[in-house]
C-alpha cells in the first residue's frame, strides 16, 4: 500500500461529507414541500418569478441546469399547471416561460417552507458558522 492509500479516511472526504449534508437538506425539503415539489422545480419557479418571462434556455442557466434537466422541469411544472409557456414572438423555436397565477401563489407559500428548510438544515451550527459556511459554499460553487 502507498501512503496516500493508508492515509484515506472517507469520513474526511469532502465529497462524502457534502452528500451526506445534502441528504440530510433533502429529507428536511421534503418534509416542508408543497405539491410534492422537488428543489429543482422549486429553484425553476424561484428564477422565473425574478426574471418574469424568460426562455428555457435562459432558465436552465440560472437554474444551473443542464439543457436536459431543465426541459423534463419545465415539463413538469407546465403539467401542474405552475408555468404556462408560449413560442418567443421574435424567435418560434423558442419558448418562454412564466409563472401561472397558480405558480405565483405556491411558490409565495414555498418560500416561506424554504426559508424554515434552510433554517433547519443550518440549526446545528451557531449563526456565525452558518455565515461562515454559506460564504465557503459560494466560494467552491
Amino acid at each position: 500500500m502507498t501512503e496516500t492509500e493508508t492515509e484515506y479516511t472517507l469520513d474526511d472526504q469532502v465529497g462524502y461529507l457534502l452528500r451526506l449534508a445534502n441528504q440530510r437538506h433533502t429529507a428536511i425539503f421534503q418534509a416542508h414541500t408543497l405539491n410534492s415539489m422537488t428543489a429543482t422545480q422549486f429553484a425553476a419557479l424561484v428564477r422565473i418569478a425574478e426574471q418574469g418571462t424568460c426562455s428555457q434556455n435562459r432558465l436552465g442557466r440560472l437554474a444551473a441546469m443542464d439543457v436536459a434537466t431543465i426541459k423534463g422541469v419545465v415539463d413538469r411544472l407546465k403539467h401542474k399547471g405552475l408555468t404556462v409557456t408560449a413560442p418567443d414572438p421574435s424567435d418560434k423555436r423558442r419558448t418562454l416561460i412564466s409563472l401561472s397565477p397558480e405558480g405565483a401563489e405556491l411558490l409565495a407559500r414555498m418560500k416561506e417552507a424554504g426559508a424554515r428548510v434552510t433554517r433547519e438544515t443550518l440549526a446545528p451550527l451557531s449563526e456565525s458558522e452558518q455565515d461562515t459556511l454559506i460564504g465557503l459554499l459560494r466560494r467552491i460553487s
